[in-house]
């Protein structure tokens, strides 16, 4: 059970407890936040719903949590929900941690880039209308892709014929119809958007590439103003770890080289434990990750790509940001297009590449090192965090080149 599913799965027995009359709630949440438990918690993950939903009871919230506990432990994939604090749920799945790792590994490897792809809008045409302008027709262009992506059929119109130079370097659709007002669409389950006016571009981005062009008008939200034309637009050509795309980019582009690698050393990608328990923590080589040798990859002000810290890479705490963003990419798709908002998707696949960081100069056995089954494990997910990265710049209209 991945934790989009387990968060499903505890709405449900909300949802359930509501309808039943267990729990007075007028308006139901809309979504369950689960997470790894913080101090004093226990199990796979936590969940603060009960203490939301306390006042709106009018119920203690240790009565909640107990409520839902009874629900959920009849649940099948969950072994254990103990209730912590002042009304936590802390939920314990089965088959153990390396089980729930192999079966994400695995889904993501089985599907390749459309992992996260649904068809929870299937039937629904989606309008969508842009002002005559380069950064509200790529936006278009990009929620269109992921929202076919959950299974719409997006109906795109435009104020103007797209420019030829929209066409040819930044990619948009050249069939765009114009002058048609948004809310004019045939067929069920219509829905019929505002407008997409995000804030304009200040200089033409064309000169920038395809790519790098539409990086920089999808990264900023829509209200926000793209670097572009100003001191700070050459960052987006930059080959080096100060922009977010090359690092996305690059750190595709190693996955797919460890693969190679791998398959020169005559060992293949297995999704198993991380750390066999006599190996101990796996330390990456100081400056490995660099393109060049040239220091540390660090996130912009943010300090080295080592997460919480710069302590050795442990299966347990280290990757475990890394394998939460994976099984959390599906719900990133879905909030994506439901908010028209590729941003999100942006900023999601920059969080991907920068916990991908530091597990990647341990994939492959160094010196007389015979390849293991950890590191058949680590190549693994490897490939399943490039997979992720290659199917989120995609639906963004950007290249996931192999080499970079």
């Amino acid at each position: 059970m991945t934790p989009v599913e387990l968060s499903r799965t505890v709405l449900h027995a909300v949802r359930r407890a509501v309808d039943e009359g267990e729990l007075a709630v007028a308006v139901p949440p809309e979504r369950v936040v689960v997470a790894p438990p913080g101090p004093g918690g226990c199990g796979d993950y936590a969940t603060n719903v009960a203490l939301q939903l306390a006042r709106p009871a009018g119920q203690p919230a240790p009565a909640v949590a107990e409520l839902l506990r009874t629900r959920l432990i009849r649940t099948d994939g969950i072994s254990d929900v103990v209730v912590t604090g002042p009304g936590f749920l802390n939920i314990s799945l089965d088959g153990g941690a390396d089980a729930r790792l192999a079966r994400l590994v695995r889904d993501i490897l089985r599907a390749g880039p459309r992992y996260g792809h649904s068809d929870t809008l299937a039937g629904q045409t989606v309008e969508l209308h842009a002002a005559h302008d380069a950064r509200a027709v790529v936006l278009m262009d990009a929620v269109a892709r992921v929202l076919r992506s959950q299974g719409a059929r997006p109906r795109l119109t435009c104020a103007g014929p797209p420019e030829d130079a929209w066409v040819r370097i930044l990619g948009v659709p050249s069939d765009i119809p114009s002058d048609i007002p948004a809310g004019t669409g045939t067929g069920t389950g219509t829905g019929t958007d505002a407008p997409l006016r995000p804030v304009p571009a200040p200089a033409d981005p064309t000169p920038l590439g395809r790519d790098a062009a539409r990086w920089a008008l999808l990264l900023p939200a829509p209200h926000d103003r793209p670097h572009i034309g100003d001191s700070r637009s050459e960052q987006h050509l930059a080959q080096r770890e100060t922009n977010p795309l090359f690092r996305v980019r690059y750190a595709h582009a190693r996955t797919r080289a460890l693969l190679r690698n791998a398959a020169d050393l005559g060992f293949t990608p297995e999704p198993g434990p991380l750390t066999p328990e006599d190996d101990g923590p796996l330390t990456p080589e100081p400056g490995s990750l660099t393109p060049e040798g040239d220091g540390p990859l660090t996130a912009e002000g943010d300090g080295p790509l080592t997460p919480e810290g710069d302590g050795p890479l442990t299966a347990d705490r280290d990757t475990q940001g890394l394998i939460q963003l994976l099984a959390d990419h599906p719900r990133v798709l879905a909030a994506t297009a439901a908010h028209r908002a590729p941003d999100r998707l942006a900023r999601h696949l920059v969080a991907v590449a920068d916990a991908l960081a530091p597990l990647l100069p341990s994939v492959l056995p160094l010196g007389d090192e015979k390849p293991s089954a950890a590191h058949r494990a680590r190549l693994a997910l490897a490939e399943a965090a490039g997979t992720v990265l290659a199917g989120g710049l995609s639906l963004l209209g950007i290249d996931a080149p192999e080499h970079l």
